[in-house]
């Protein structure tokens, strides 16, 4: 009898080495979260998650400064195949391009560092998986690629790509 779990992990590790490079880091312009986050916008995306198909997400964003400076994003989420929702963002600048801040979907923290044209986020989940996520900011600074990694046990279990447009 042949064990299921030889082809589930082949199909994980399938799923991992199929998954899109991001784009180069450079040095400008710089992905200054509270400026490119600022308004409206609209990301369209792809979900991965393992051994299910994948789905088309939709996100649509506003977001504001606050009078002390954190960022307030507001956003509503459409996934193919579920009830669509809305979650809640508060990122603060602390300097030298890190970032502090709380999310609806988040257990804990928010961290993120801003490096050149890239602004790396991270925090764990209210269901226990750790969320990597790569925003890559465009040369006209009107549009950032999204790529998502969710990890359960250092495994990962989900990827996401999407295109963020910043809109008039």
């Amino acid at each position: 009898m042949r064990s299921a779990i030889p082809v589930a992990l082949a199909v994980l590790l399938a799923s991992c080495a199929s998954a899109p490079r991001m784009a180069p880091v450079s040095a400008s312009p710089p992905f200054v979260a509270e400026r490119f986050f600022a308004g409206r916008l609209d990301g369209v995306g792809t979900l991965k998650i393992v051994l299910h198909a994948p789905v088309t997400t939709h996100v649509s964003s506003v977001g504001r400064l606050g009078a002390d400076g954190t960022l307030v994003l507001d956003q509503h989420i459409e996934q193919q195949g579920k009830p669509a929702r809305d979650r809640h963002w508060g990122i603060r600048p602390l300097g030298n391009g890190r970032y502090t801040g709380t999310l609806t979907d988040a257990s804990g923290p928010v961290v993120g560092e801003a490096v050149g044209n890239r602004l790396h986020l991270r925090f764990a989940t209210k269901g226990g998986m750790r969320v990597d996520q790569w925003l890559t900011l465009s040369p006209d600074a009107q549009v950032a690629q999204n790529h998502l990694i969710v990890r359960k046990l250092g495994v990962t279990v989900a990827t996401l790509d999407e295109t963020i447009r910043k809109l008039p």
